[in-house]
This record gives structure tokens, sequence and C-alpha cells, in this order.
């Protein structure tokens, strides 16, 4: 019985996998505009239904690309000693980002990368680890611990470190990659964190 579970699982795995590799192909050699359930079900070459059991939505599906990132030690996110590791692991945190983006490559982001994809919504938001996710609730254990003691409330850092992160997505598929997104990225939230505690 175990065996059969196990499989299905697997199964599982596979199809969902499918599906965002079409879905990904789509978005790299189509655009946003014709990333529909349709042609990511005849992409992948599932049905319907199986598209609708692993995810509710297409914006549901996009923002599946952020659980397969690369998974943070969770060392690094212990209780900082002080203010500059804090801000060392926050950095790190989106430098893993920034390499999970390249590795998606410019086309997809520079399609993910748009207002009508409602899963960059931070409203509408689950429980799935999305980078400011990670980072706030790290923050609010600092903060809790008296170890730092931001100038503006959680909800405001989040908001100016998700614009940070967009402009400088932004930036690097504006340019088609040929540009320092790594050095950016930590550059401009080294600058941000150092106002702000």
């Amino acid at each position: 019985m175990k065996q059969e579970l196990s499989k299905q699982q697997l199964k599982s795995q596979e199809t969902k996998a499918k599906i965002f590799r079409a879905a990904r192909h789509i978005l790299q050699k189509k655009g946003y505009e014709q990333l529909s359930i349709k042609n990511i079900c005849e992409e992948a070459g599932v049905s319907n239904g199986s598209f609708y059991h692993h995810f509710k939505t297409k914006d549901d599906l996009l923002s599946y690309y952020i659980e397969e990132q690369p998974s943070i030690n969770p060392d690094l996110l212990d209780m900082p000693r002080d203010p500059a590791e804090a801000k060392q692991a926050i950095i790190y945190v989106y430098l893993n980002y920034v390499h999970y983006c390249q590795k998606l490559g410019v086309e997809f982001m520079a399609n993910y990368y748009t207002p009508k994809n409602q899963s960059l919504n931070p409203l509408i938001w689950s429980d799935r680890p999305y980078p400011i996710v990670t980072v706030s609730n790290y923050l609010q254990k600092a903060i809790d611990a008296g170890i730092v003691s931001p100038s503006v409330g959680l909800d405001e850092i989040a908001t100016d470190i998700r614009m940070i992160v967009i402009g400088n997505v932004f930036e690097w598929c504006l340019k088609g990659g040929e540009t320092d997104f790594e050095g950016n990225m930590k550059r401009s939230l080294e600058t941000y964190l150092n106002g702000l505690f």
C-alpha cells in the first residue's frame, strides 16, 4: 500500500512539473498573453482536470515557480547577533532569488513580471514561501528580540523591499540580461537596509 502511494505521489509531482514546464515555455516563447489554461494543458499534454487538480488558477500556477527556488539554509535565518548580520541574511535571501531568476531566464521573468500576473499581488498571497514572507518573518523575530529597531513598520519594509526587487528584475529584463543583476540587487538592498536600522 505504501509503495502505491509513493508511485501516485511521484506521478502527481511529475504532472505538476510538466504543467509548470509548459507554462514556462509559453511564457518564454509566446508571452503572458498566450498563457491560457487551454494552451498550458495542450503544451503539457494533460487534461484541464489535471491542471485544476494541481493549481486553482493560472496565477496560482505562476506562483509555483517561487516554491521551486533552491532552499535557503535555515541556520542562516536563525536569530541574528546584530543588525549587520540581519542585513547580510536578508541580502542573501534576495541573491538566492537573483540566481533563481537567472536560471529561469530573462524571457520567463520579463513575461512573469506583468501587472496582469496576480500572483505578484501581495494582497492575495497564500502561505507560499515567497522571499518577502521569509524576510518579514525573520525581521519580526529580530525586532521582537530587540536586535533591530527599524524606523518604519514591517508592512512598509515589505513594500519597499518588494519595489526594490521588482525594479532590479525589471532593469535586468529591460537590458536583456546584460546588467550586473546580482551587484545591483546587493547594492540597492544594502543602501536601503543601512538607512533602515
